[in-house]
């Protein structure tokens, strides 16, 4: 044989070879980044969002709400005392997704309503209403560092164009509701369910939105680990509940109708003594009060029947959710994911007052699968955040103190497994824990824009070492003209009201986390040094003030009428 005929059949072996050891690798095609073609030791990542819950209505957190789940990966992981959200839902899922503040993240206010598709959109970039372009989600981080990256739930991050839409900001794979608040039962377009990017009519009669989320939420899984074995997955399993409307399968509204007839007052007591003997709260803090909360005693017997069912529901609501997480745990273990997989969940805002007092929405509607907007109201909501004061829109600690589980057997000490972190943190921790964690650098630019910087610290030290400061600069919220500034043990916050700017509290949470005792005119020098940290960082964010939002919101409106 000729030597130039050997050397093309060596040639050829070779090229077969190197085929067979590339179909023997990932199979991430596009999305294989070069890291070794070896199982990949890196955790998956879980991250479980519920909407519009209370700080206190877990158990773990002191609640009466059967969590058992949630309760068992408290005791195996951390509970987080101290972890703050935005005080609104699609404020928060900006900043939870991108690491940034909202502004930064181009949602100042809210997402566009899908019944007013530019109704948020003032023209600027930080109020535009959907997520910016100048940022990343951790999904579209996660992908290209090797991550399959699922969504279940809620989006409420941009409805108006597809560009805006899961899919197209990094997850391969979505089910869910790209706007905001649905029914539970019959969701319906534009509010309805959406498969990647195409909308489904659902006609099944025992459909609920809390299950078909985590039905999905597993199939996507089992279908990613079929695809990709050696690849870990980030799951983002978004839950509408408890928010509005009150709705819930019968025997979960059955097993709490009647425990609630003795009323907020005592719910509330109950909740705050559970509290001091968890550890979760200081025995010296004193209960938040609210003048203005009805008196239970005050109500008819009829009204108190109506009330207890609300409440019957929304509890209904949670414990269901909880049970979702318990099938979702209960897969991982069957598949063998559990010990390398890191679940946090979270909330992400206080607890709803919207509704008035007694709640909104015809009573009639109630155990139903009609309605919309069915709510608890203000004297509920005020119990389902203990021991805090204010609620959902506001920045006291009732509007942005989040219930935080983080469970993880392989990467939290067994010693430290059921122990509580009081360190604080807040949302934008979120993007930079997934990243180090995944050891995924974040990027200057991306897609061929310039990213704008996170704004958050990896939790991973608290996580896998111990108590830790991680925030020694000041942290910042705005919302709807509220602000507050926290830097170390002090708080600053201010309530909007019209024409008024000089009613400013000061408050040292170390020794009075309910908000109680105002130091304004104890501390005046550091009232005023938080004053200017709050107003160089909102001009640094492109804050507006909020007579002027209002004011392009309202033109906006009459323009269109």
């Amino acid at each position: 044989m000729k030597q130039t005929s050997k050397q093309q059949i060596y040639i050829v072996i070779i090229f077969i070879s190197l085929v067979i050891l590339c179909s023997c690798g990932k199979g991430k095609s596009e999305k294989d980044t070069g890291h070794q073609l070896v199982k990949d030791g890196r955790p998956n990542i879980i991250l479980i969002m519920s909407d519009d819950m209370g700080y206190s209505d877990i158990a773990p957190y002191g609640g009466e709400i059967e969590t058992p789940n949630l309760t068992e990966l408290a005791k195996g992981g951390l509970k987080f005392t101290q972890f703050y959200n935005t005080a609104r839902c699609c404020p928060t899922r900006a900043s939870l997704m991108t690491g940034c503040y909202p502004q930064q993240a181009g949602i100042g206010h809210m997402t566009n309503p899908s019944e007013n598709p530019d109704g948020h959109n003032l023209g600027i970039s930080e109020y535009q209403g959907f997520l910016s372009r100048n940022t990343v989600t951790i999904a579209e981080v996660l992908k290209a560092a090797g991550y399959n990256t699922l969504m279940t739930g809620k989006w409420h991050l941009g409805f108006e164009k597809e560009e805006q839409w899961p899919l197209q900001r990094g997850f391969e794979k979505y089910y869910g509701i790209v706007d905001g608040a649905s029914n539970f039962f019959q969701p319906t377009y534009p509010r309805g369910i959406f498969v990647g990017n195409d909308t489904i009519t659902i006609n099944d009669e025992n459909f609920y939105t809390t299950d078909a989320f985590t039905d999905n939420a597993i199939q996507f899984i089992n279908d990613s680990k079929k695809e990709e074995p050696n690849s870990p997955f980030f799951l983002y399993l978004a839950y509408n509940a408890p928010h509005w409307p009150l709705q819930a399968p019968k025997k979960d509204i059955d097993k709490y109708r009647g425990k609630y007839m003795a009323g907020w007052e005592k719910l509330r007591s109950e909740r705050f003594e559970r509290m001091r003997e968890m550890g979760l709260i200081d025995a010296s803090w004193k209960l938040s009060t609210e003048d203005d909360i009805v008196e239970w005693d005050s109500l008819s017997e009829d009204k108190k029947k109506e009330m207890d069912l609300r409440m019957a529901i929304y509890a209904g609501m949670i414990d269901r959710m909880d049970q979702n997480i318990g099938r979702l745990v209960a897969d991982l273990k069957a598949k063998n994911l559990y010990n390398n997989t890191i679940i946090m969940f979270l909330n992400d805002n206080g607890a709803c007052a919207e509704g008035g007092m007694l709640g909104g929405g015809p009573a009639s509607q109630l155990e139903t699968k009609e309605g919309y907007f069915l709510s608890y109201g203000k004297a509920w909501a005020n119990a389902s955040n203990t021991p805090y004061k204010e609620y959902k829109h506001w920045l006291h600690e009732g509007g942005i103190a989040s219930p935080f589980i983080v469970h993880w057997p392989e990467g939290i000490d067994k010693n430290r497994q059921g122990s509580i972190v009081r360190e604080y943190g807040f949302l934008p921790d979120i993007m930079a824990t997934c990243l180090n964690l995944a050891g995924a650098d974040y990027p200057k630019e991306f897609n061929g824009n310039k990213i704008t910087p996170m704004s958050g610290k990896s939790l991973k030290p608290l996580i896998t070492e111990g108590e830790t400061r991680i925030h020694t600069e000041p942290i910042f919220w705005e919302h709807e003209g509220n602000k507050a500034v926290r830097i170390g043990k002090y708080k600053l916050v201010q309530m909007w009201e019209q024409n008024i700017d000089d009613n400013w509290e000061l408050y040292d949470l170390e020794n009075d986390r309910t908000e109680m005792h105002n130091l304004i005119k104890q501390m005046p020098e550091r009232a005023k040094e938080m004053i200017a940290l709050y107003y160089d960082w909102a001009d640094k964010m492109g804050v507006l003030p909020w007579n002027e939002v209002r004011q392009i919101m309202q033109k906006k409106k009459e323009e269109k009428h």
